[in-house]
């Protein structure tokens, strides 16, 4: 593939989130961590009532939020999620919630040409054309957090100061979210063997949290 149906892919891909971002701005994340939540606790709990209501986001149930969320209410939500229905159960609804995330940014956010073109490539420019645009838009889902990523064996990607498990302290690594979102994101677009792990995790006294790729 040459050179201009690349830059076509990378200009196609900037519009990966369409809002604009104000430096100054409070911190805020995209509405999905919040209405994928919502779904997947209603999918495996029947019912999402307790967990919004613990924190403090009952609201959202009845009117989902349609723009940016503070960054405040998706760290709350996390919390909620771990004290209402302990890790296991917890994890198991924030990767559905990422799967679920993952769909709809392959739904409504990466245009259909931009994934077909990534599919024709092999797994590592793939993963860094995708990553790269990921990155420029990091801001949408990890807020006052910051994203770096690598392009090696394996694909290693970081959020430092991460929003999903901010303040929380565990013996195993919590933020099955973006694991979900990657792992759709990746086998759909880069390659469908694709494995996801989080291998280093704030809540663990780590630096960042670290997430691993593999094919």
């Amino acid at each position: 593939m040459g050179s201009r149906p690349l830059a076509l892919l990378a200009d196609q891909l900037t519009a990966l989130d369409g809002q604009g971002h104000s430096a100054h701005a409070p911190a805020r994340i995209g509405p999905n961590a919040i209405i994928r939540v919502a779904e997947a606790l209603i999918a495996r709990q029947g019912s999402a009532a307790s967990c919004f209501a613990d924190a403090h986001l009952t609201h959202y149930l009845s009117a989902p939020p349609q723009e940016m969320v503070d960054e405040r209410e998706v760290i709350a939500l996390q919390r909620a999620l771990r004290e209402r229905l302990g890790l296991d159960e917890a994890s198991a609804v924030s990767r559905e919630a990422g799967l679920r995330t993952g769909d709809y940014l392959l739904a409504n956010r990466i245009p259909k040409s931009a994934q077909l073109l990534l599919r024709m490539l092999p797994p590592r420019p793939a993963s860094s054309i995708l990553l790269g645009a990921v990155g420029k838009h990091a801001w949408t889902f990890s807020g006052s957090g910051h994203f770096s990523f690598e392009t090696g064996r394996p694909v290693r990607v970081s959020i430092r100061d991460c929003p999903i498990c901010r303040g929380s302290v565990a013996d195993r690594p919590l933020c099955d979210f973006y694991s979900a979102t990657f792992e759709r994101l990746f086998t759909t677009l880069v390659s469908r063997r694709t494995q996801v792990h989080e291998v280093q995790c704030q809540a663990m006294n780590a630096d960042a949290c670290v997430f691993e790729m593999r094919w």
